[in-house]
């Protein structure tokens, strides 16, 4: 969204003006919220998921677990205050994304791991070892 369309062909500064007002009140900006590009993977361990988080640190991400649902989410903030020749100029700026996955069937809840490197967040899920058939020994009485 651009703020100010300023049309430098018109001299009609209230022309100008009026614009800017329509565009302030007709399409505010509110914050943003942006999904992040997630990649999962199946092995025969475990799944694991790559979720591309730039310019986010491990502080401004929370990962929740609530029965088989995952979220994984973020809201920041950003506040800037600027004084130059009398006038005063404050901008807010926030974003924030939340996404949740249902988490496949057999998967070890105690002991799926997060890691937060270079903007990507790498999250584990091992797999419950399969229940391998057991011979069970008769015995005589």
């Amino acid at each position: 969204m651009n703020l100010i369309r300023y049309n430098p062909n018109s001299l009609d500064l209230l022309d100008n003006v009026s614009r800017w007002f329509d565009d302030l009140y007709i399409e505010p900006s509110l914050g943003r919220s942006v999904l992040p590009a997630v990649d999962v993977r199946e092995t025969d361990a475990d799944y694991l998921m790559e979720v591309e988080l730039p310019g986010l640190s491990e502080k401004d991400v929370e990962v929740k677990l609530d029965n088989n649902l995952l979220t994984i989410s973020s809201k920041t903030e950003e506040k800037q205050e600027e004084k130059k020749n009398g006038y005063v100029m404050r901008e807010r700026r926030s974003a924030q994304f939340s996404r949740s996955f249902v988490l496949p069937e057999g998967v070890d809840r105690e002991k799926i791991t997060a890691e937060f490197k270079n903007g990507i967040l790498h999250l584990g899920f091992p797999k419950v070892p399969a229940a391998k058939p057991k011979t069970i020994e008769v015995k005589a009485s």
